[in-house]
């Protein structure tokens, strides 16, 4: 089964939407028409289409003026700057790691609603008994401030204003600041791009700092005007010589404003340039976006650098206005050179690039080339990657982002992107489907013990370089947790992190390993570990240790740095293809989640009979019998396919020994239709389910149920043009909450993973949903911010729920907790969809709802089940503040599903 976004193909024509936009209410709208094309002979390139269209048409629907005024091209001047010199420190006050939960004193008051700014000499106990002072520290002469106390601690800065008015913050080096108790993102790697609009108001302003990283600076500078341009985090595609064709890129663009910023479109212009698709999108109040824009270039004929002019723009009214304007420049690059590709992205739409080092080919080829995925390490550039390696005469080096240079480790989001780029590389450049290889280097080795783990039908050998295997085996975590129902469920929800799980189906790949013995970043063990486990079972594995090098190295003299460009490694890939499903004989197959890993050639895992854990398939394909002969663990459903069968044979299958006979496989007609015998409904596929303790026959499964196309857990719900929507329908302070956790979230998922992703209004949200929709109209996921109470798009999505939070009540099936201090997120099917999710972050008050802020759903290693109750006792308890946790039914009920509920 092939993801929504690449079942509609860049050959489609897209119009522009002319409707009027949406009203002003909307603090949030999409990006809208981020992909649909204009109908200029460039259909060709890749888009979402009538998808994607949703946004667009939320746009176009729901915005309303606000009366921006025009803005000069400038940058912001620093006239009237304010620069942080002096601070209050503290040193950590609480433990966090890649676990779900964590501790901390200060987030406890501020949860409480009890925080007030320090003075030197105040005290905090932790979690654990000791005690912590709040103590000065001046600034550096450069501006950073650097302490002890920055390894997980807070430093807090008291501005005075004489006035209300926005500033713009610039800061580095922190995880986070609570600005007046609102969270804004941080800037943790210190990139140096991050510039936030915050409200000064008249007085004392707060800012508290979390530190993880040993230093930060932060200063605050007027903004030239409402609408900034910040040039300084663009996501540019490169030209090639000769070539006219769409590009996408995409900037930053700041609300310096109190209002919405609606109406608005980034275009784009350069010298010969037709203009592209436009992009209508919106920023709420106080907030930063990644925009999109897009042009097409002429051909050009030398290398060098071709510069666009980019104008914000309103249109409101029948009036155009400039807000801001800019010049940015694009790579023009010869054929041959290594390049960046743009594309848009299922995931919310943003502007992302993938990096191609091409094919340098000795002669005319008589086969489609080979394709190379490259996954690169921490803090690296996926054109770096690729300009680590010599051209290949046979085929070309493809590298993905992560969504950025740390990104998500290859998981989760950074996994979903670096299939992506798989899937568009091998279309775009036409490379032979079974000469699929996989590499990558340190995190980027991680990647691919990961992906060629997950997806090992996909690779035909996958070569690991100085990779480490696990979050577990490479640095010390949290998971470590003492062992606890909850705690298990936790771990549970992040099971597809733990590569050793997933072992055996590395059999249907060629494997090589590349390890320095003396690489002092990640240890030499991570790759005699996974030496010593494949030795056990792997017949087609090659390791190689280069004596006395580090993590990075090049002992040759050839192009290319041999610790990625490895000729072995690339002779071991030469030697290898992947089987066509007709070929394979026998599949031995485990998943930890169907959303995430569910196919092998011929077979689907589709359903688990306990979630989280391992689920695996040992089956034997016999053509002259027509029988399939295997045995299972812990699978609920499972499907076959009926590519690799004679149409209308009878089938045999046995399982776990029991057999089905004469099964009526489906006949394949002319043209891809198929029969739809007695047997089953459905097409070129039979459904086989464990009852009890036997296994049946069965029809396609309802979409209802769960399945590959929509599982859990909570993080699942965060994809497939996610929209971000929070509640009106509360109190003025509920509100206030749930604009900013949704502009929180947005930033967060900006910063760690280059995103752009819609926030609205629930009443926007209704509006659209309510007028708009259209049997049969893709369906985006859906995040809810707030409760039944505050949140008015909550009895549309969630009335039939079996989780049902308002103020003071959670209730799970016939579970009820009291009390205004609990968090509660959860994961449901969007009941107006057949793949949509809905996920809320929610609680049942203003304590509760502020629990929720600083939840680390977008790191990398850890997960939540499909529902998790949190009380207040996390902060200082850590699972022990879980108050229940759990994975619905196969039917997303509760009644058949999986919950563990803490002790009163």
């Amino acid at each position: 089964m092939c993801s929504p976004y690449h079942q509609i193909k860049s050959r489609c024509r897209f119009r522009r939407l002319g409707s009027p936009p949406p009203g002003p209410d909307q603090p949030g709208a999409a990006s809208g028409g981020i992909t649909q094309l204009l109908d200029r002979g460039y259909a060709r390139q890749r888009a979402s289409g009538p998808r994607c269209a949703w946004l667009g048409i939320v746009l176009s629907l729901l915005l309303g003026g606000v009366g921006f005024g025009a803005g000069p091209e400038a940058v912001p001047t620093v006239a009237g700057e304010i620069a942080f010199t002096r601070a209050l420190v503290i040193r950590p006050v609480g433990r966090f790691g890649r676990w779900a939960v964590h501790t901390d004193a200060i987030e406890a008051q501020v949860v409480a609603g009890h925080w007030t700014p320090p003075r030197a000499g105040d005290t905090v106990t932790t979690p654990d008994g000791a005690v912590r002072t709040w103590e000065s520290l001046n600034a550096k002469a450069d501006g950073w401030f650097e302490h002890a106390a920055f390894r997980g601690g807070y430093a807090d800065v008291t501005v005075e204003s004489d006035r209300d008015r926005v500033m713009v913050l610039e800061a580095r080096g922190h995880g986070m600041v609570y600005v007046n108790g609102e969270p804004r993102v941080g800037d943790p790697y210190a990139y140096g791009y991050v510039r936030l609009p915050v409200w000064l108001r008249r007085g004392s302003n707060d800012f508290l700092f979390h530190c993880p990283r040993g230093r930060f600076k932060a200063r605050l500078v007027p903004p030239a005007s409402p609408a900034v341009l910040n040039l300084d985090d663009p996501t540019l595609p490169d030209l090639i010589e000769g070539e006219s064709r769409l590009a996408l890129g995409a900037i930053v663009v700041l609300n310096a404003s109190t209002n919405e910023l609606d109406h608005a479109e980034l275009q784009a212009t350069g010298n010969g340039s037709v203009p592209g698709p436009r992009f209508p999108f919106s920023i709420p109040p106080l907030g930063t976006r990644k925009v999109a824009f897009s042009l097409i270039p002429p051909r050009l004929q030398r290398p060098g650098d071709y510069s666009v002019r980019l104008e914000l723009i309103r249109l409101a009214s029948g009036r155009r206005a400039t807000l801001s304007a800019a010049r940015v420049g694009l790579r023009v690059r010869s054929p041959g050179q290594t390049f960046k590709r743009t594309f848009l992205s299922p995931l919310d739409d943003s502007v992302q690039y993938y990096a191609v080092n091409p094919a340098h080919p000795l002669r005319s080829p008589t086969a489609p080339p080979a394709l190379f995925l490259s996954l690169h390490g921490a803090s690296v550039e996926a054109i770096g990657q690729a300009d680590a390696y010599s051209p290949k005469a046979w085929g070309h080096i493809v590298c993905p982002t992560n969504r950025r240079p740390y990104g998500f480790d290859w998981e989760d989001w950074g996994r979903l992107d670096a299939l992506e780029v798989l899937d568009l590389a091998q279309e775009e450049l036409h490379t032979d489907p079974q000469r699929v290889y996989l590499t990558g280097h340190s995190m980027g080795g991680h990647g691919a013990w990961q992906l060629g783990a997950l997806f090992p039908d996909r690779f035909a050998a996958v070569g690991p370089s100085a990779g480490w295997i696990s979050f577990t085996s490479y640095v010390e975590t949290n998971q470590a947790a003492p062992p606890d129902a909850i705690a298990d469920l936790l771990r549970r929800s992040a099971a597809a992190s733990d590569t050793l799980r997933l072992e055996t189906n590395f059999i249907s790949e060629a494997i090589y390993i590349l390890h320095g013995s003396q690489d002092d970043n990640v240890p030499v063990r991570e790759a005699r570990t996974m030496r010593a486990q494949l030795s056990r079972f792997h017949h087609d594995f090659e390791y190689y240790e280069q004596p006395g090098v580090g993590h990075w190295w090049d002992i040759s003299d050839e192009p290319g740095a041999d610790c990625v460009d490895w000729a072995p490694m690339f002779d071991c890939f030469a030697r290898h293809r992947l089987p066509a499903d007709d070929e394979v004989r026998r599949i031995r197959f485990t998943t930890v989640n169907p959303a995430i890993s569910a196919r092998c050639h011929w077979l689907v895992i589709e359903a688990q009979r306990r979630q989280g854990q391992p689920s695996s398939v040992d089956a034997r394909w016999d053509p002259g019998r027509h029988r399939v002969v295997g045995s299972t663990e812990n699978v609920a459903r499972l499907s076959l396919a009926g590519t690799i069968l004679e149409p209308g044979s009878p089938l045999t299958v046995s399982l776990d020994g029991q057999s089905l006979t004469n099964i009526a496989w489906p006949a394949i007609k002319p043209g891809g239709s198929a029969a739809r015998p007695a047997a089953r409904a459905g097409a070129g596929r039979i459904w086989l389910e464990r009852k009890g303790d036997s296994w049946a026959l069965t029809g396609a499964p309802a979409v209802a149920l769960k399945g590959p196309h929509r599982y859990g857990p909570f993080k699942e719900a965060f994809r497939n043009h996610m929209v971000l929507v929070y509640g009106t329908r509360g109190t003025a302070e509920e509100t206030e909450w749930a604009l900013a956790k949704a502009r929180f979230d947005a930033g967060q998922f900006w910063y760690r993973g280059n995103g752009s992703v819609s926030v609205l209004s629930d009443s926007a949200y209704l509006r659209f949903s309510k007028e708009a929709v259209q049997p049969g109209r893709y369906v985006p996921n859906v995040i809810l911010y707030g409760n039944a109470d505050s949140n008015a798009a909550w009895p549309f999505l969630l009335a039939d729920s079996p989780v049902q939070v308002s103020r003071g009540t959670v209730r799970v099936g016939d579970h009820e907790l009291r009390g205004e201090d609990l968090a509660c997120v959860f994961v449901r099917p969007n009941p107006r969809s057949d793949h949509a999710l809905v996920g809320a972050v929610s609680g049942t008050g203003l304590p509760g709802l502020r629990l929720t802020d600083r939840l680390p759903y977008f790191i990398s290693g850890l997960g939540y089940p499909d529902c998790t109750v949190i009380g207040p006792e996390m902060l200082t308890q850590g699972v022990g503040g879980i108050r229940g946790a759990g994975f619905f039914g196969l039917d997303w009920g509760v009644a058949d599903g999986e919950f563990v509920w803490a002790k009163p």
